[in-house]
């Protein structure tokens, strides 16, 4: 074994490229001919000799040398590479003055960002900055406890909003994971919880299906005195049930009208970033009574890109509450009837009554349907027949309206 006098006075002869000086079991000091003495273990690990560096000498000096190899030792016994806890240890380090909650938080809505929806991205850090932010912005990461972060989310669900709070439980889970990837953390202590929350049962957009309520509906509509463009958009959504949405930022552009035929860029659809940038486009056909109601509307709008323009602005659409409060002046509340809702409506009526391929009805409401093998159904097929369907749905609410020939829903 090495005595600290010979580590001290250790030297490399000139013609060799570097001398070694063993102490015991596979540890010992390098010396460069320029001087330098380095520490190292050499082990190995499935049949594969490696080397651990521990540090240089005289920094670290004999004893604590051997100290570091008998926890290197130890960690080799539990069956850990000292190697690769030596290169954990080093990333570690790198973040050690970034992980508190909020720095990691930031640094994972960076990675994820342009992965978003603007409209998921808003959402994720309204989550962080309303509802975790103000509990553990400062806080180290690794240091929060599950009822720390249980007591945040009671806090959303004292609002009454359980739906966000299942969403910030979410969201928080995301952070967690990724600060355990980054080494910021041991766990996701997000998961302590999940069965803690409050229930959440999601509410459906309300939607009539009863033919006889639905040409009341439609009658309704009709007679609404209000401004052209709103009642136009209003007349269009149960005949088209396309999104809110798509349906209010509608440009001109899209329309074919000799055609008989809406084409909705892939990037105003709701889908993932990859589906907006590189999917297809959305093809609605137009019946005839939907042509004529745009060939109205044309005049009044078609000097500007959008159909449905707000009154404030001919470059941006009327609001998200515009067909809601005009559905509501009408006498039909978000609990009797919403925009979003004719989609429900139409899916029903279309199946249960007028007896169309499923399939054919949900390429129109743009939803991507899997086959028996998994792939999914192209949403701009089915096109023809989607056409004959749009057709006869929109003549079918004529006949409600009139009240004369109402088909009722087929015996179980």
């Amino acid at each position: 074994m090495l005595t600290d006098a010979q580590c001290r006075n250790a030297v490399c002869p000139p013609e060799k490229k570097r001398a070694r000086l063993t102490d015991a079991a596979g540890m010992y000091l390098e010396v460069s001919p320029a001087g330098s003495k380095r520490w190292f273990l050499k082990y190995t690990v499935a049949g594969v000799e490696k080397r651990l560096a521990l540090g240089s000498y005289p920094t670290v000096g004999l004893t604590a040398a051997r100290k570091a190899r008998e926890a290197a030792k130890l960690h080799k016994s539990e069956g850990r590479d000292p190697v690769q806890i030596r290169k954990v240890e080093k990333l570690r380090a790198t973040t050690a003055d970034a992980d508190t909650f909020k720095v990691t938080a930031l640094e994972w809505y960076a990675m994820k960002l342009d992965s978003w929806s603007s409209h998921y991205a808003i959402r994720e850090k309204r989550n962080l900055e309303k509802d975790l932010f103000p509990f553990f912005a400062a806080r180290r990461i690794a240091d929060i406890e599950p009822i720390e972060l249980l007591a945040a989310i009671r806090t959303v669900e004292e609002r009454g909003a359980l739906d966000v709070a299942h969403r910030v439980l979410t969201t928080a889970g995301q952070v967690w994971r990724y600060a355990v990837a980054t080494g910021r953390a041991q766990r996701d202590v997000s998961a302590d919880i999940k069965g803690a929350l409050k229930p959440h049962h999601g509410k459906h957009f309300a939607a009539i299906t009863d033919p006889v309520k639905l040409g009341e509906l439609i009658r309704v509509i009709r007679g609404y005195q209000g401004g052209p463009i709103v009642r136009a958009a209003l007349q269009l959504a149960p005949i088209l049930f396309q999104r809110p949405g798509e349906l209010r930022a509608a440009a001109w552009v899209e329309f074919d009208l000799d055609a008989a035929l809406w084409t909705i860029p892939a990037t105003r659809m709701k889908r993932r970033v990859d589906g907006k940038k590189n999917g297809d486009p959305h093809l609605v056909p137009l019946p005839t009574q939907a042509v004529e109601i745009l060939r109205k509307l044309h005049p009044i709008t078609g000097h500007s890109a959008l159909c449905f323009f707000g009154e404030r602005s001919h470059d941006r659409p009327i609001s998200d509450n515009t067909l809601r409060a005009a559905l509501l002046t009408l006498g039909y509340g978000p609990d009797k009837q919403s925009v979003h809702g004719f989609r429900a409506t139409a899916r029903t009526l279309l199946a249960e009554v007028l007896d169309f391929d499923p399939l054919v009805i949900e390429a129109q409401l743009a939803h991507a349907v899997k086959d028996a093998n998994g792939r999914s159904y192209n949403r701009t097929t089915y096109l023809q027949q989607r056409a004959t369907m749009m057709q006869a749905w929109a003549d079918y609410l004529d006949k409600l309206a009139k009240g004369a020939d109402v088909i009722q829903f087929k015996a179980a």
